[in-house]
């Protein structure tokens, strides 16, 4: 058996089963005693605590997610990090997996498609925006909940994207269907590694298989980094053309040639969802300079649909009643001259150049990263080219970049690109309601501001504009800062829909379940007694059938499993031929005495039950009664007399023909047992 089911981690969280097993973690279902959850908590097992990356991995992953606060991301409530145990306490999410999702349904719609792609890049683009790199973005770590909403998991191999060192021991960690070609070769990767794995499980989604496979780790890896993959409409052709240009443009080998940030991305997205003619094309062009891409967006209506191809119709009309020779030598001719003359002015750029023919020597680039403007230009082995860019981490007049970069061996006199920070800039949060979110991105964009992008349900604020920004309008920021932009979704708090009964439903996961269907929520969980079995729900607020908005909290009593104890007031009266004397009694839940006097003739007490029925045995000296009980009909309290014989009822003794003195003698004694046998007859109850 797991050593920690059964146990209690701090005190506070009481490990129930375990759900999951990872490379270097276990997750376990547990309860959490203090807030009274289910929560799910993942802890490093202690074959890896003595291995100090495996350790640095997990502080990581505890860093990063304790950072990030997002619907699109599974939420931490703890972490606790120590030489013994290391833990973190997060969400508890009851749900499948992406990739499970995706083989049930082998090839997704492009709506089902763009439903998780769009929530997986709002929840990157806020990691990002924190300085988080996931690393390992696929559909196994993604969970979709009952309401179509997604959670990104699984950070542990995260890194901050900014101002933390990393070995080449970690650069190619991932999932190798998924991986960019940067970390397949073990390169420096940035928050477009993410987009590429993006990229990939659009793919997967569109056309139900993956770009990339073989029978090798490696081989697939060597495959993301050399082989273009299949264009999806040529396994699915159903793909609008647009999804497909943008799904290749995530993954392009060359990050320069990618999307650069997620809100890059969800723009082409919301551009698509805005007009689904739109087409996107990214040509590569071929000239001196490496391989680069042109970015067009083209938009064109019927009519000029129709107008293009009438035009194309004439002309191929009109080429039918001229020879085919007469064409192709003209166009071989026109080629072969174009051909001779691209030949040429390749060949004068690439001497005059290159530097091969130059006679200046050659020298290392320097490093100006960190020097002021004015030190730089001491240096009079190269030309500068100066970029002055506002930047919030780099004092004014310091270089903060620069292109070429060293180690790198260059011709003396060569041009270095030098970027100079103008220090900080204070810019004013602008009124962004009612913008739509790419309007309001594109103003922060302009402000040199960050965007971070929060859905939320609203009935006032139309679909996919802003609701408020976080900051408020007119809080003065710094370049670079970050705000957030609360965009209304789907306006589903106008709709009513009806609690469902979860009255013996026998555990919090299956009540889950049934309130996710209506997209209501589970709220407080109240532990009481019950006869039920333990776990059982005994009532809910609101009750079933009550119309209630979308995302409404249903709070429920459950069964602690312990019955619930019955209090009985007993009654006893004693008439007042019952001689004086202490009784006793003993019942259920416990004893009592009673002093019987003239004066005090009616005696109470309280008997304890769960269930069923009871006795209770009442005792004074050789006399004994007994009495039935009922905890469950008798809830108003019972009563009971006991009633004793008068002594003139008693019959006088026949005398005995001894003599006076005995007969007066026997006659005292018979009295006197006969006054002790009237306390002894039988009560009356009422």
């Amino acid at each position: 058996m797991d050593m920690y089911i059964g146990k209690r981690l701090d005190g506070r969280y009481e490990i129930e089963e375990l759900i999951g097993v990872g490379g270097m973690a276990n997750v376990y279902k547990a309860k959490d005693l203090l807030e009274n959850r289910v929560v799910a908590v993942k802890i490093l097992r202690d074959e890896f605590l003595g291995n100090e990356e495996l350790v640095r991995r997990f502080k990581n992953e505890s860093k990063a997610i304790s950072l990030l606060s997002h619907p699109n991301i599974v939420k931490v409530f703890d972490v606790s990090v120590s030489d013994k145990v290391q833990y973190i306490a997060m969400e508890y999410i009851d749900g499948v997996t992406l990739k499970d999702y995706i083989k049930e349904r082998h090839v997704l719609t492009w709506r089902e498609t763009l439903h998780f792609v769009t929530q997986t890049l709002e929840a990157l683009q806020h990691a990002h925006n924190k300085g988080i790199v996931h690393r390992d973005i696929k559909p196994q770590n993604i969970m979709v909940l009952a309401d179509g909403s997604i959670k990104v998991m699984d950070f542990g191999i995260a890194r901050f994207s900014r101002g933390e060192t990393h070995t080449a021991t970690n650069k190619a960690i991932g999932s190798v269907h998924y991986i960019s070609p940067e970390q397949a070769k073990g390169d420096d990767i940035d928050l477009r590694a993410d987009l590429y794995s993006v990229g990939v499980m659009m793919y997967e989604m569109l056309t139900g298989k993956l770009p990339f496979e073989s029978d090798s780790a490696v081989s697939v890896a060597i495959k993301q980094i050399s082989d273009e993959a299949i264009p999806p409409r040529k396994i699915n052709p159903e793909i609008p053309q647009p999804l497909e240009a943008i799904t290749m443009r995530a993954m392009a080998k060359d990050v320069r040639f990618r999307y650069q940030t997620a809100g890059e991305m969800l723009a082409a997205i919301e551009e698509f969802k805005k007009n689904p003619s739109v087409r996107f094309q990214y040509e590569y062009l071929k000239n001196d300079s490496p391989t680069r891409y042109i970015d067009k967006v083209v938009s064109r209506s019927k009519k000029q649909q129709a107008a293009a191809a009438e035009s194309r119709r004439k002309n191929q009309k009109g080429g039918k009643k001229k020879s085919k020779l007469w064409l192709t030598v003209p166009i071989l001719a026109g080629m072969a001259v174009a051909f001779a003359v691209g030949a040429a002015i390749l060949c004068f750029l690439i001497f005059r150049t290159s530097g091969l023919f130059s006679s200046k020597p050659d020298v290392e680039v320097t490093s100006f990263t960190g020097m002021t403007l004015a030190e730089a230009q001491k240096n009079e082995n190269f030309e500068f080219e100066i970029e002055e860019v506002y930047n919030t981490n780099v004092e004014e007049g310091v270089i903060f970049d620069q292109s070429p970069k060293p180690p790198k061996i260059v011709k003396q006199g060569s041009t270095i690109t030098l970027r100079v920070s103008l220090g900080k800039q204070e810019v004013a949060v602008p009124d962004l309601s009612n913008m739509t979110r790419g309007e309001a991105e594109k103003k922060l964009t302009e402000l040199g501001l960050m965007a971070s992008i929060v859905p939320e349900e609203n009935n006032s604020v139309e679909e996919n504009k802003v609701i408020r920004t976080d900051p408020a309008a007119g809080t003065t920021l710094e370049s670079g800062q970050t705000v957030t932009l609360y965009i209304s979704r789907n306006n589903r708090t106008n709709t009513k829909v009806s609690v469902p009964n979860l009255i013996n439903l026998t555990s919090t996961t299956e009540a889950q379940k049934a309130l996710e269907a209506r997209r209501l929520r589970l709220g407080t969980q109240t532990q009481v007694n019950s006869d039920l079995p333990e776990g059982t729900i005994i009532s809910q607020d609101p009750v079933a059938g009550s119309m209630v908005s979308v995302g409404t909290k249903v709070n429920i009593q459950v069964s602690n499993g312990k019955p619930v104890e019955k209090k009985l007031t007993i009654t006893i009266t004693f008439d007042e031929n019952v001689e004086n004397g202490t009784w006793s009694a003993t019942f259920p839940g416990g004893t009592s005495s009673f002093a019987l006097t003239g004066s005090n003739r009616t005696w109470t007490f309280t008997a304890v039950g769960t269930e069923g029925t009871g006795t209770i045995t009442v005792t004074n000296g050789s006399i004994k009664k007994t009495f039935e009980i009922d905890f469950d009909t008798e809830l108003d309290g019972k009563s009971f007399v006991i009633k004793g014989t008068p002594v003139s009822s008693v019959p006088e003794p026949t005398p005995t023909p001894d003599s006076e003195d005995s007969s007066s003698s026997e006659s005292t004694s018979s009295s006197g047992s006969s006054s002790s046998d009237s306390s002894s007859v039988p009560a009356d109850s009422d």
